[in-house]
Parts: C-alpha cells; structure tokens; sequence
C-alpha cells in the first residue's frame, strides 16, 4: 500500500500528466504497451529531472477510460492521439513506446510530421522490431486461456489479476483489443525521421534481442543506438531508475535520485 496520497494526474483528452512543470525544457510522451494504461508510467514522475515533464497516453477502454470504446486499428489511435499531442509541441518532446507502443510512437511521430508540427527531437522505442520487420501473428484470435497464456509468457501482468473473474474479463478485453490492432496492422512505406533513434531493450526478453532491433536503422537519417537492460519484456518495470537515467541521458538532462512519493501501481 502507499503510504502517502498520490496526486491526481491533470487529465487532457487522451493523455495523463501527473506533476505539470511549466518551466520545463523537454516533454517526454510515453505510449504503454498492449493491454497497457497510463499507469504503466505513474512509477517514473517521481524520478524524472526537473527539467522533464511527463506525459503518458491514456488509451480509450482502460482504467479512466473504461467506459470509452476501445480503439482496434492504428490509425483511429494515432489520429486521436495526435489530436491530443499537437498542442504539446509549443515546446521540444520526445516519445518513447514500449512493445505496441514503439510502433504507435513512430506512427504518431509521422503523423505530426504530416501536420506541419514540429519533429520529436527524439524517438525512443523499446522491446520490439521495426514496424517493416516485426512478425503478424494471431493471439487476438485465441480464446481466453490462450490469451491468459500469452500474458503470462511475456510476464507483464500480476497473476493474482488474472485470479479474479471480473478482473480478468476487462484485462482480457484490453489485450484482446489491442493485440487486434498491432496484429492487423500493416506499416506503410516512410521516409526516414529526421531525429535520432534510441533502441531499448532487456536482455531476456523473449520477444526481441539486440540483433533484432537492426532494422530501426532505416527509419532514421541519424544513427540509431541499442542499449540493453537486465530482464525480460517488461524489463523497464524492475530497471525504471536505470531507464530513466538513460532517457535523461540522450535529453540532456539529469534524473533524479531521491525518493518521491512512490505509487502503488507499477
């Protein structure tokens, strides 16, 4: 339990920031994975630099959002999301994406290119392949017991979760959806970003290794560059400090190292 209340985030539509710092430098704007929720991220404000403000994307159907309608093919989401970001861009940014939400990233990064908004200054994408290289697969097709499988492969969702039926339903509901949308999804061709892209990901992960990320290369005219953290796909939850330390590091920035008030959702 939390000791300490945590503040409510300050809500806009389709994004979640909990700690407004209106003299910060950068925004940094964090798409979750599948199945994921804005709270994905809650466990990183305490630890990031002043001169950071984080922004997390609050998908439609999941906890704040539950009663909304899920949103299963991308470019529904990045439209929306876009919509949600554009009045962001008055200052730098960056996006970073974990497994779904890399390709949702760089699918939102292009699409305010195409608005005429300014660039992220970086693209951070984490635990899985270019969009042009990642494999298509049919887990949204599987029943329930299959898609609880699945979950607990890549290791991302508490078990006792998955113990309660009506917790169960909405987690499986989440997933379901969003593995529809990623698993449908076909990247079109684009140029290169003009801005760097940096490559994470956990040494176990069972999804994607560091030779598997060669292919984000090609979506940047800067380098792009790997670095690699103990754990699995969901490696950034126990490694939170080191990847933030990592994010303040390619922004310019310092992350901080005293403890906030630390959420009891991870």
């Amino acid at each position: 339990m939390n000791p300490r209340p945590t503040p409510p985030a300050v809500t806009r539509r389709g994004l979640r920031c909990w700690s407004p710092r209106p003299e910060a430098r950068i925004r940094l704007i964090c798409l979750p994975h599948a199945g994921g929720g804005a709270s994905a991220f809650r466990a990183w404000d305490p630890l990031m630099p002043t001169g950071t403000e984080l922004h997390v994307a609050q998908y439609p159907g999941r906890e704040d959002r539950y009663g909304e309608p899920l949103i299963t093919d991308m470019d529904t989401l990045v439209a929306h999301l876009a919509d949600a970001v554009a009045p962001l861009t008055d200052r730098a940014y960056a996006l970073f994406g974990h497994s779904m939400g890399s390709a949702v990233a760089w699918e939102l990064a292009h699409a305010l290119i195409d608005r005429r908004l300014p660039p992220p200054q970086r693209l951070f994408v984490s635990g899985r392949r270019a969009p042009d290289r990642a494999p298509t697969g049919d887990v949204h097709l599987r029943d329930d017991a299959g898609l609880g499988d699945e979950l607990g492969r890549l290791g991302g969702t508490p078990g006792e979760l998955l113990a309660d039926p009506d917790v169960r339903a909405a987690v499986l509901r989440q997933v379901r959806g969003d593995y529809r949308l990623i698993e449908t999804y076909r990247p079109p061709a684009r140029a290169p970003l003009p801005c760097p892209v940096d490559l994470f990901t956990g040494d176990r992960d069972p999804e994607v290794g560091p030779e598997d990320l060669a292919g984000w290369a090609e979506s940047t005219t800067h380098r792009a560059r790997v670095r690699v953290f103990p754990g699995g796909h969901f490696y950034l939850v126990p490694a939170r400090r080191e990847v933030v330390a990592a994010l303040a590091g390619a922004l310019g920035t310092t992350a901080t190292t005293a403890a906030g008030p630390w959420p009891s959702t991870p």
